[in-house]
């Protein structure tokens, strides 16, 4: 029997570093293959898919991961020196949201066409607003005195929970971007679905390892 766990247990976590470098490769790839589709500069339009590929795949996937006990690029880190990369990514995660943001708003200005016409635009804009909150909500983890009405512990569970449900709405934003007129328009046969399933399999494992960190924990303590 404790063979069988403990077999059960190394198969458990070589799948877990698996995917978590699966999706540390996916993150990268997908933000790059953007970047190359979007060419970047060349138009005003241009910024937007790039920065909120880079905002809600790259950086807020690499935010989380640095959790991971299993596939974070920073595990010989202390827990305090991974909070601080933590929250750095997430803010300039935001940064690059907002500015993505404005930059499609002032081109549909600029060609006369409607704000938040179509469900991409309506998850995008929550998930800003979401992802927004979220970050306010962090301020509370690194200045506990700021709220006192629950503990940490308390706080943190809240805070992840929260943050994975923003993370999915970025994953779901994004999958609406690639069904774009434009996004098909650029990509087409298998590439499309290649990058369809990008977005799908980092929120798996990033709903996977927030699962296993608090909700799973706290069942198992109860």
């Amino acid at each position: 029997m404790s063979l069988n766990t403990d077999s059960d247990t190394l198969v458990n976590k070589t799948l877990r570093v698996l995917s978590g470098a699966t999706a540390h490769l996916t993150a990268v790839t997908l933000t790059v293959y953007v970047t190359y589709v979007s060419r970047p500069g060349t138009s005003l339009f241009s910024w937007h898919p790039f920065l909120m590929t880079v905002a809600f795949l790259f950086l807020m996937t690499e935010a989380i991961l640095i959790f991971s006990p299993d596939s974070s690029l920073l595990r010989s880190f202390t827990r305090r020196a991974k909070g601080r990369a933590h929250w750095i990514l997430q803010l300039l995660s935001v940064i690059c949201a907002v500015i993505g943001l404005v930059i499609i708003y002032s081109n549909k200005v600029l060609h006369e066409k409607p704000h938040f016409s179509t469900w991409h635009g309506l998850i995008g804009a929550l998930t800003l607003s979401w992802a927004l909150l979220q970050s306010v909500g962090g301020l509370t983890l690194m200045y506990p005195k700021l709220i006192q009405r629950w503990n940490l512990a308390t706080r943190k569970l809240y805070h992840a929970t929260a943050g994975l449900l923003g993370y999915l709405l970025g994953c779901t934003s994004l999958l609406l971007g690639m069904c774009s007129v434009w996004f098909s328009a650029h990509v087409t046969g298998i590439s499309w679905y290649l990058c369809i399933m990008c977005p799908i399999l980092t929120g798996l494992v990033i709903m996977n390892q927030v699962s296993n960190a608090y909700l799973y924990r706290k069942r198992s303590q109860s």
